[in-house]
């Protein structure tokens, strides 16, 4: 496994600085948890939720084609029992035995939200997934793109679902060791994960630090 980078206090609050000057699409993803927090129990306001943030996003790819609704639907209605448990616990629970459950949902999610039609139809997108998975559950699954996925050794060109394994290992040592950094409560309610993913984003996606 690949060796954390843990930063200090103060580049760690200018990641997340950087970002909130930067990113003007932080609206959606408070619209996009508002919604799954208020539809929760009903898979298809659930699904519409999680497309208000995907469609935006994740615009670059579902450009070429929107996912399937009813498939994402489906998906929801289906691992929902398991979702609920997830979403009630923090990356800092992460165990192994949670691994197999953690493996197969991310599989499901991987074929729910695969482009359904034009060019690119049946085309994956492991970064769809991560980001539906953190707004069901968002003190548990972390957020990745390209970028912090290679930043971390966890390209996900083979096997996504074992290497989102490895990545959430990676961020529950990241959360341990930073956690005392900084309040979450002071961040507009953000999720210490979602503080972890604007610092990632700040430095590997964009190089802002």
């Amino acid at each position: 496994m690949n060796e954390v980078h843990i930063p200090t206090e103060e580049e760690f609050i200018k990641g997340i600085e950087e970002f909130e000057k930067h990113e003007k699409r932080d609206a959606m993803y408070r619209v996009a948890t508002f919604l799954v927090r208020h539809f929760w129990g009903n898979p298809s306001d659930m699904a519409d939720g999680l497309g208000v943030l995907l469609l935006t996003w994740n615009q670059a790819f579902y450009r070429y084609g929107n996912f399937d609704f009813d498939k994402l639907e489906k998906c929801i209605k289906n691992n929902l029992e398991k979702l609920k448990k997830f979403r009630n616990r923090n990356i800092t629970e992460l165990s192994k035995s949670d691994e197999s459950d953690i493996k197969l949902i991310f599989t499901e999610f991987m074929e729910s939200l695969r482009i359904a039609s034009g060019n690119m139809k049946g085309r994956k997108s492991p970064v769809a997934v991560a980001k539906a998975l953190h707004l069901l559950a968002p003190n548990f699954f972390p957020l990745w793109d390209d970028q912090i996925a290679k930043a971390y050794g966890c390209y996900y060109n083979n096997n996504p679902a074992e290497k989102y394994i490895r990545f959430m290992k990676l961020m529950k040592e990241f959360a341990e060791k930073v956690g005392d950094y900084i309040n979450p409560l002071n961040y507009q309610n953000k999720t210490f994960l979602k503080l972890i993913d604007e610092f990632n984003y700040s430095k590997y996606t964009k190089r802002w630090i």
